[in-house]
């Protein structure tokens, strides 16, 4: 402790002597062999010491510094605390002594003050002490360079735009440093012009840069301005961009893969290049603006595109479309590029009639030509020709020449007359001419070879109309009567001409001579009418009934059903059909023609439909069908099972037993039914009536090529001895069907008919139930007991029995 203190003491006494000590007169002479040292205002600056002693042994006693002669800092090395530091209020906090080699004083932020020539005094226990000199350079930085424009405007970052062409001056200024700056411009990493340290007294350093004529090189070209006065730091720089109006150099419409086409939507693409910022494109169809999609700029701004959505019409055709490039700021920098529209489209086709024709006076043997102009952009590769509708191909020996623009007929026929088109077709579709109606003028011809039968009774008016077919219309008729009294003229009161060109004639038979033949001839522009248009005025009978009537379409309650008619009676005839269950009407329909559809009859119905027709002089004969409506068979089958998963052994012999009685049962219906085809039956009926009915088939020829039932191998006579049923089976008579219906008569159903019938019983259907069946069979036997008595006039029923073990075998029992 008591060294400690004296130590203490000795060095308290030393800072006391040090303060009071002050450098000799040749202090200053000294500095010419000073080291020179270099710090930048605001940074560190570090003033080196040797404190090595030339002894080993030697130990560090104390270091002093001085500046300008004055001290400011001592450390004593004989004191182990911070105490041992002392620094000057002009250093306080700023400084430090470090001893571990190469010692040094450094000094930390630099101010311009601390400029001066400093010494360093160091003292050995044994060595004589050593001097240090150190002349301490501080050097003041100059502020941030600035760049200023034309109109002394500071410009940060960017200059301009300038406009193109035009020159540029910029002006780098930069204020103080010590000693002071050096001034440059540089462009990509290259020195453009420099300007070395002047002091003028003012502060200030400037250096311009000037551009007489900014061409596109210059476009975004980056100068840079740097400043330094020292080499211990990087110089102050400032950098500014260029920035010029560029005009568009190029513009120019994109070529397309496909061509325009009218009427379809097609993109085009107009493409400007060069102009800064990027120009606007406007599109323009002679000189009317058009509206466009879009515009694109690229990645680098330096090209422009305009996307056009437009749908060319046909008047567009030859015209010019222009894409206009436009500057934004320069009012005089457009550029413009046009293309001449040469539109595809669809053959625009006229058809004329030759021009040296009459349209209105061609006649049936003179030679007529059309001329097809057609207008087709590409041109057309074929040209087809078309008569009402269908395609004329060329024929010369039927004087039918075509060819691509020309259609030439030789000895024009009534039946060429009509609409004629021709059509010319290229790669863009078909253009279809206007139709031009060619009119040949012919003769009246009647509309039918056939004669007509007219019924008429006595003292009843008849309409008789005779239509023929002619060109102009008839303009006038003449009738005639040619009965056993002779031809007779009728007068032209009687009958009228409508405005088609049709002839209704009022004829009133007073007795049976005004019966015969009617003739009708028409007169027209052409010539009077050469065959007259016959009649066979009969008396007016009830019609005759339809005739093999059969089922187009059975379902399981829906029927279709079809017949042919009968004679009509010589009048307006209307068909019936009536529907019977068990003896009650469940369905009565009427139509013009003999087709029927009944709808819900339910299923599994055994039917009997009842067939006649009707005209003002009554209520023909019937005609009887009988059908049975499908049935709705819903199988619902239950397995049980036991515990042990097994099937149970009765159920499964109770199927195999009704599978063995199921075949056993087809084989004896097979074997009766070819039995009872093969034994011959008698029919036996009034020869009256089969005269009478030879003569009704023989009235129909006309309607249908019926043939006598004897030829129809389908049809089983019936003999004395049939019995297809008991009698108990039979279902109960119909009842009558009062004034309007009359008892059911039938007739017969054609061999035609019935392979119909029998092809449709190749589809599964529902077996009947035998209650249906029987009261089939029960009818039979009630028609064979009518037979056998003579009591039956032309009539036959059709009866289909079907049983649940055979479903698709059919006897035909008559």
């Amino acid at each position: 402790m008591a060294i400690e203190k004296k130590i203490r003491l000795f060095s308290d006494a030393q800072s006391i002597k040090l303060k009071g000590l002050r450098p000799g007169p040749t202090a200053r002479a000294e500095s010419l062999d000073a080291i020179k040292v270099s710090a930048v205002s605001g940074g560190e600056a570090t003033l080196p010491c040797d404190t090595r002693s030339p002894q080993p042994t030697d130990v560090l006693l104390l270091v002093v510094w001085y500046k300008d002669d004055i001290p400011i800092y001592s450390y004593d090395g004989r004191v182990k605390t911070n105490s041992a530091h002392w620094a000057d209020n002009v250093l306080a906090g700023r400084a430090k002594w470090h001893s571990v080699q190469p010692s040094a004083l450094r000094i930390h932020d630099i101010v311009a003050s601390d400029r001066a020539l400093y010494r360093c005094r160091v003292d050995f226990k044994i060595s004589p002490t050593r001097n240090h000199k150190i002349l301490l350079d501080v050097i003041e930085l100059p502020e941030k360079p600035k760049i200023f424009d034309e109109l002394d405007k500071e410009v940060i970052g960017v200059a301009g735009p300038y406009v193109e062409d035009t020159s540029l001056k910029l002006t780098c200024v930069v204020s103080g440093g010590n000693p002071l700056p050096r001034l440059r411009w540089w462009r990509d990493d290259k020195v453009i012009a420099t300007l070395m340290p002047v002091d003028d007294g003012s502060g200030l350093s400037s250096l311009e840069l000037r551009i007489p004529k900014l061409s596109r090189d210059y476009f975004e070209a980056v100068y840079t301005c740097t400043a330094d006065n020292t080499l211990l730091i990087p110089p102050l720089r400032v950098n500014v961009q260029i920035q010029l109006y560029l005009q568009p150099l190029l513009v120019e419409i994109l070529a397309r893969e496909q061509p325009l086409s009218v009427g379809q939507l097609a993109e085009l693409a107009c493409r400007a290049v060069g102009s800064r910022p990027p120009a606007l494109i406007s599109w323009w169809l002679d000189e009317k603006p058009l509206k466009a999609h879009s515009q694109k700029n690229s990645d680098d701004r330096n090209e422009t595109i305009s996307f056009l959505r437009w749908t060319p019409q046909m008047e567009h055709d030859g015209r010019m479309l222009t894409c206009r490039a436009t500057h934004v700021k320069l009012n005089h920098s457009t550029l413009e590029t046009t293309m001449s529209l040469n539109l595809h489209y669809v053959p625009i086709v006229v058809l004329e009639l030759g021009s040296t024709l009459n349209p209105n006076d061609i006649e049936e043997g003179d030679d007529v030509y059309f001329e097809c102009v057609v207008r087709a952009n590409p041109p057309a590769y074929k040209v087809v020709w078309e008569h009402n509708g269908q395609i004329m191909t060329h024929n010369q020996r039927a004087g039918v020449i075509a060819g691509s623009a020309h259609l030439a007929l030789q000895g024009v026929s009534r039946e060429q007359a009509g609409r004629y088109v021709c059509t010319a077709s290229n790669v863009e579709g078909d253009g279809k001419s206007p139709p031009v109606n060619l009119q040949v003028i012919y003769k009246p011809v009647c509309n039918s070879l056939s004669p007509f039968v007219v019924g008429a009774a006595i003292n009843e008016p008849a309409k008789v109309k005779c239509e023929v077919d002619a060109f102009p219309p008839p303009n006038s008729f003449e009738w005639t009567l040619n009965n056993s009294m002779g031809t007779v003229e009728l007068e032209p009161s009687k009958f009228t001409i409508d405005s088609v060109g049709r002839s209704i004639l009022t004829y009133i038979p007073t007795s049976e001579a005004d019966y015969g033949s009617l003739s009708c001839r028409a007169t027209n522009l052409a010539g009077k009418q050469v065959e007259p248009c016959k009649y066979s005025v009969l008396p007016a009978v009830r019609p005759e009934p339809p005739f093999n009537c059969s089922t187009v379409n059975l379902t399981d309650d829906a029927v279709e059903l079809r017949c042919v008619a009968g004679h009509d009676g010589g009048l307006q005839s209307i068909y019936f059909v009536e529907a019977w269950e068990a003896g009650t009407l469940i369905a009565n329909v009427s139509t013009s023609q003999p087709l029927w559809k009944l709808r819900g009859l339910g299923s599994g119905k055994a039917l009997k439909l009842v067939f006649y027709a009707y005209n003002a002089r009554g209520r023909s004969e019937s005609t009887t069908l009988r059908v049975h409506t499908l049935s709705r068979l819903a199988l619902h089958t239950e397995a049980k099972t036991t515990s042990s998963g097994n099937v149970d052994a009765s159920w499964m012999l109770g199927i195999i037993a009704g599978t063995i009685g199921t075949l056993a049962a087809v084989v004896i219906i097979a074997m009766l039914a070819r039995r009872r085809h093969h034994r011959p039956r008698q029919y036996e009926a009034p020869m009256q009536t089969v005269k009478g009915y030879k003569t009704s088939m023989h009235n129909n020829t006309n309607h249908s090529p019926m043939q006598p039932d004897d030829k129809n191998p389908d049809v089983v006579p019936l003999g004395k001895d049939f019995n297809c049923s008991r009698d108990v089976d039979r279902p109960p008579e119909p009842p009558p069907y009062g004034s309007v219906v009359s008892p059911p008569v039938g007739s017969s159903r054609s061999a035609h008919s019935l392979h119909q019938h029998e092809g449709r019983s190749t589809t599964p259907h529902t077996p009947n139930t035998p209650a249906s069946d029987a009261q089939s069979i029960g009818t039979l036997a009630e028609d064979r007991r009518s037979v056998t008595s003579g009591t039956l006039s032309r009539r036959r029923e059709v009866v289909t029995t079907r049983t649940p073990l055979l479903a698709n075998a059919r006897e035909s029992c008559v």
